[in-house]
């Protein structure tokens, strides 16, 4: 299929073409004809799927033909990060360059009061994160009674952060006949009760497999003890010569030093967290997209969402205590279907958070020590018992990474949401 097949107009199929794209990911074949049609949707899929754009590809397309100057939004979509929002309202800056839409976003961290005229000066699509699109509406500087789409994305990422009251309260003063769009990395049995609370009779769109890891990433583990764990990431990064490494720590205090040991290390590096200034964020965010940081060292929350072409390594630095967690930091590489790999550092007390990952994911994963890093709980070092069904192997081959992986140009600035496959890319 071909997106000149999915019934977009000649102004998005002009933009989509502008950025290198023709055929449509699986989500955006599935997703954008229901969108098109004016169903609601539940869609499960991965970041990396070209999700986004199964979303703001159709809406561009139902918003399009209508030209009268917008005042009040006729879009709404929540995100749960700041970073997400950016990107989304990016996506639909550059499908909707030929189009007369207009759109905003609006998050914390900034000053509200260029966000308060950009609404007054009237918007069609609204991106933003629960809690600064509350303070709009208790300042009463946002009118969302007409909404005629509302889009929730990455609705997983949402509830673990908390933010279902505030959803909620957001629901309750739009208009109750609308399209309702839900997007979620997993269908827990919490965002399949939500989906029920404001979804009518909608289509269902899955993916990925429930709970399962990206095919094409290698997975790895080595064992190593606490205290030479940063050591042992340092050794890695100049022997190895990565250019572009995501590293994702437990806390904001850990990502600061950590970060400020590999800098002292001579190996360009920033932390990533929610403490960080919105200045700072975007900086280290464009920073290691251009190349100009070899490593980027978060926290789950902050590197939700990043949207980062041909990143070939992510590092757990410390594993996450929610084996879901695990899929969706090891997301951030292997995406549209390419190659990548997964390194875990892993001590004597995260043995337990790893035995969980694996029940998840099914399957065991490769373990190893290195020379001179071998941990001295040798406890550590055994792997967990075997059970009936696992699969020791390595997931993803030699001949699934992306050629010359080592020689990957450095990426520009936030690019736009993925819509599919370049002209002549090879399908996994």
């Amino acid at each position: 299929m071909k997106f000149t097949e999915l019934g977009l107009s000649a102004e998005i199929q002009r933009a989509v073409a502008a950025q290198g794209y023709d055929t449509p990911t699986p989500i955006q074949a599935q997703a954008i004809p229901v969108v098109l049609a004016g169903r609601d949707l539940m869609a499960c899929a991965q970041t990396g799927t070209g999700k986004t754009a199964g979303f703001t590809l159709p809406i561009l397309q139902l918003l399009g033909t209508r030209r009268a100057k917008p005042k009040r939004p006729r879009v709404l979509v929540l995100t749960p990060t700041r970073e997400l929002a950016m990107q989304v309202e990016e996506s639909v800056r550059t499908y909707g360059a030929h189009l007369p839409t207009t759109s905003l976003c609006v998050f914390g961290g900034v000053g509200i009061n260029p966000q308060i005229q950009g609404l007054a000066r009237g918007v069609d699509i609204l991106v933003a994160t629960p809690g600064r699109l509350l303070d709009h509406m208790q300042q009463r500087t946002v009118d969302l009674s007409e909404v005629k789409i509302l889009v929730l994305d990455e609705a997983d990422r949402m509830l673990d952060m908390g933010f279902i009251r505030d959803i909620r309260k957001i629901i309750a003063v739009m208009p109750k006949q609308r399209q309702s769009l839900l997007f979620s990395a997993t269908f827990s049995d919490e965002i399949r009760e939500l989906a029920q609370t404001f979804l009518n009779d909608p289509a269902s769109v899955e993916v990925a497999r429930r709970n399962t890891t990206v095919e094409t990433v290698a997975q790895r583990v080595i064992y190593v003890d606490r205290e030479k764990k940063s050591d042992l990431l340092i050794h890695l990064l100049q022997s190895h010569g990565w250019h572009q490494v995501l590293v994702f720590a437990r806390t904001k205090h850990g990502a600061d030093a950590l970060a400020r040991k590999i800098e002292k290390a001579g190996i360009s590096s920033a932390a990533l967290h929610g403490n960080k200034s919105q200045g700072a964020r975007v900086r280290a965010l464009n920073d290691f997209k251009d190349g100009k940081l070899v490593v980027l060292v978060a926290t789950d929350i902050a590197a939700r969402g990043l949207d980062i072409d041909a990143l070939p390594h992510v590092i757990n630095y410390e594993l996450p205590n929610i084996p879901e967690d695990y899929v969706h930091r090891i997301g951030r590489t292997g995406r549209a279907g390419l190659g990548g790999e997964a390194l875990s550092l892993v001590c004597a007390d995260e043995r337990l958070y790893l035995r969980d990952i694996e029940k998840l994911i099914k399957r065991e994963i490769d373990k190893e020590t290195l020379p001179g890093f071998e941990p001295i709980h040798t406890a550590a070092v055994s792997p967990p018992p075997q059970r009936r069904g696992g699969n020791p192997q390595r997931q993803g081959q030699p001949g699934t990474n992306r050629g010359g992986r080592g020689g990957a140009k450095p990426q520009g600035t936030a690019a736009a949401a993925k819509p599919g496959h370049r002209s002549g890319q090879r399908h996994h």
